[in-house]
């Protein structure tokens, strides 16, 4: 069972580094980092300052006690000079307790002294590495920016090679559409040209059987101005004879028609 928690342990952790990798940001991060080495500069610094103040202070206090401890000397001069040497030896005694306190203050103050001078080297030597973390930080998010806009020119420039086979398809598709609507557009114009598209029947001629036909309707055209020619010619006689054989259809059309009806005459008496 172990095991298995495990190995789900890794696999959450490859998962949220994965989402964490997608969402963070370098520079952001980086900028972080540079504000939280500023804070511990600042702390650095305040450190400094208070050692500082700490050892103003003892400094203060050390003169204070000086002052007293030259005090009590000069009134134990004048007690001597004045022959009491009883006040003599107690400002004397009481100036030994000052400078006995003088002397804890000066190593305290030492000591305050090489902490400040710790401090403010610890001071310098990070304020020098922050600031060089600045310009490598600087440099890093140029850096990390240009190539951003430099992948996403490459994605853009990728997009657009998808895009444009896609338009080159297209632009096929609509090229090979338009060859064939020519086509079809000239072999309609060729059908309209024959007449075959203006005979509802379907029996449209070609061109060879209409010219044989133009030439057979000329040939007898020329039959027919001939024969007027040659009637022309002929004079009144031939317009005589015309008239007499014109006459002679009608009376033996006439005769045929009076036998006719004699003949069904008698065929009713008969009955």
């Amino acid at each position: 069972m172990s095991g298995v928690m495990k190995r789900m342990k890794l696999i959450f952790q490859a998962k949220a580094n994965k989402a964490l990798d997608k969402y963070e940001d370098p520079r952001e991060t980086l900028d972080l980092s540079y504000q939280k080495q500023l804070e511990l500069l600042q702390k650095v610094r305040r450190g400094v300052a208070d050692v500082a103040t700490s050892r103003k202070r003892l400094e203060l206090q050390m003169k204070g006690l000086q002052d007293q401890s030259d005090k009590h000397e000069t009134q134990a001069r004048r007690a001597l000079e004045v022959g009491r040497e009883d006040l003599a030896r107690e400002a004397l005694s009481r100036r030994g307790g000052i400078q006995q306190q003088i002397t804890d203050l000066q190593t305290q103050y030492t000591a305050l002294q090489a902490e400040e001078e710790k401090l403010t080297r610890a001071s310098q030597s990070l304020q020098a590495k922050v600031d060089a973390f600045r310009t490598k930080k600087e440099t890093i998010k140029a850096t990390y920016t240009a190539a951003e806009a430099t992948t996403r020119i490459g994605e853009a420039f990728s997009g657009i090679s998808e895009e444009m086979s896609d338009v080159g398809m297209a632009i096929q598709r609509a090229e090979d559409k338009t060859l064939q609507l020519q086509a079809r557009g000239s072999a309609i114009d060729e059908l309209l040209a024959s007449g075959a598209l203006n005979d509802p029947t379907g029996m449209a001629k070609d061109d060879i059987t209409a010219e044989l036909e133009r030439l057979s309707s000329g040939s007898d055209v020329d039959n027919q101005l001939e024969a007027m020619k040659r009637e022309l010619a002929g004079g009144p006689s031939a317009n005589a004879n015309r008239q007499l054989e014109a006459g002679n259809a009608v009376g033996n059309a006439s005769n045929t028609g009076v036998s006719d009806a004699e003949e069904i005459r008698k065929e009713g008496e008969a009955r």
